[in-house]
């Protein structure tokens, strides 16, 4: 029978008497100690205890209550949904408004009741534990717009807020990203995540209908506008009213068509060909490219007043190769879907194949990816998917499939402390807090990795 885990608690106090006494009476928790603002801040960078009991009075200035607050300012902003019990003097009430009204749980009187705080604690616990519970149940009754968007980048993951972030305001966004990255997908999701998603989803791509019919495909066209206009029928644009309108690969829209988009766009009125009335449109517009629309602005391509017009939220999509651990990630998603499509329920990857995946540089994405694995899935003869069925020669790197792990962890140890040491301009002290050790430790790392 294993040993249940006890829940971790801060607490914060100078005075090493009253912290034995503290740690004595939380017996039934892990008690974590720190003695100034900087030792637990260092505490709660590394335990993420749910609960903190602190003193405001702490060094350099324990006669003062500014370390106090600060540090209580500092716990809420780093993790907001932490339960903070101040401890104060017994006539000290003003500060302990202060330290509610800041966020702060709940506050104690010293000299205190510890079974009555050891029952603040408890409670403390049951609300930090419901409000997990009840977003974790909120985010099953209202599953996110991209969840089905398998990532696990650091990049990837903050396009995808960013998406989530816009989606409820009319701005005009574009999608920034090469051949193959996803951005319909993107596109969709953000129409998703938006108050017009009862509304239509409406896509065209710019580069693939002829010049001459673009237009008419975007605006419309009245009865008799032209040889063949037999009856009067909407554009683009007008269908997608109330919803979302995806123009792609907008660096391939032909000159001619865009002072007329730029029109649109300021007047938010169109023209069918043929026609004399304005129709107001009211339409959130989407933009993608895999083209530096800057270039084409400065090659005299692109209208530069209809690019700011685009551009108000700009979105840059990662390329599959810069996106760490996605192309295995991705190629067993792919692998499960069509093996299930062909009834081949139990392939799996071999390492070969898998290597080979994490080092081939996908110049079609996950477009390329997701091809990729649906042929090897149709090719592959026994229950393995090999390298030789991908058809994509194998790693040539010197790891043999193994990643040394000490390696990985000092270069993202070097990563950090060099970039923290930048942020601070070299102050040793400020980057340990920054990165959520203590100074001692920072110089044995340091010393380990040869920084100077």
């Amino acid at each position: 029978m294993t040993e249940q885990k006890l829940r971790p608690v801060l607490i914060v106090e100078d005075d090493p008497a009253l912290q034995k006494q503290l740690r004595w009476s939380f017996d039934k928790f892990e008690a974590l100690t720190a003695g100034d603002r900087e030792s637990a801040l260092n505490q709660l960078h590394r335990h993420s205890p749910a609960v903190v009991t602190m003193d405001l009075g702490l060094p350099p200035a324990a006669d003062s209550v500014s370390e106090g607050f600060q540090l209580l300012e500092q716990i809420l902003a780093s993790a907001p949904e932490t339960k903070v019990i101040v401890l104060t003097g017994q006539n000290d009430q003003a500060n302990a408004l202060r330290a509610i009204a800041l966020g702060a749980y709940d506050f104690f009187a010293k000299p205190f009741d510890p079974e009555l705080l050891t029952l603040t604690i408890d409670r403390a616990f049951r609300l930090f534990d419901l409000q997990q519970e009840n977003r974790r149940l909120r985010s099953l009754q209202h599953p996110a717009a991209l969840a089905g968007l398998l990532t696990r980048d650091g990049e990837m993951l903050r396009t995808c807020r960013t998406i989530e972030k816009v989606a409820n305001t009319n701005a005009t966004v574009l999608l920034l990203g090469e051949s193959g990255t996803g951005k319909e997908v993107l596109a969709r999701g953000l129409h998703e995540a938006s108050s017009r998603k009862a509304e239509r989803f409406v896509a065209i791509n710019c580069a693939a209908i002829p010049e001459n019919l673009l237009e008419s495909e975007l605006f419309g066209y009245e009865k008799g506008a032209f040889t063949g206009a037999a009856k009067t029928t909407p554009g683009k644009i007008e269908t997608a009213s109330g919803g979302t309108l995806m123009l792609d690969e907008i660096g391939d829209l032909p000159h001619s068509l865009q002072s007329k988009l730029l029109r649109f766009l300021q007047e938010r009125v169109i023209e069918r060909i043929g026609g004399r009335q304005e129709i107001p449109v009211d339409v959130r517009i989407v933009c993608a490219t895999h083209q530096d629309l800057k270039t084409l602005i400065k090659d005299g391509k692109f209208r530069e007043d209809l690019y700011y017009r685009l551009a108000e939220i700009v979105v840059t999509i990662p390329p599959l190769r810069a996106r760490a651990g996605d192309p295995a990630l991705l190629a067993h998603a792919f692998m499960n879907r069509f093996a299930a499509e062909q009834n081949r329920v139990n392939l799996t990857l071999a390492d070969d194949a898998i290597r080979a995946i994490e080092a081939h540089p996908w110049p079609g994405n996950v477009r390329e990816l997701e091809n990729c694995i649906k042929r090897a899935v149709i090719m592959a003869e026994g229950t393995q998917i090999t390298r030789d069925d991908i058809g994509l020669s194998e790693s040539t790197d010197d790891t043999n499939g193994f990643i040394d792990l000490r390696q990985v962890r000092d270069d993202a140890e070097r990563t950090a402390i060099v970039t923290a040491l930048g942020r601070t301009d070299g102050n040793l002290a400020k980057a340990a807090e920054i990165l959520g050790i203590s100074r001692p430790t920072l110089y044995d790392i340091m010393h380990r990795l040869g920084l100077r």
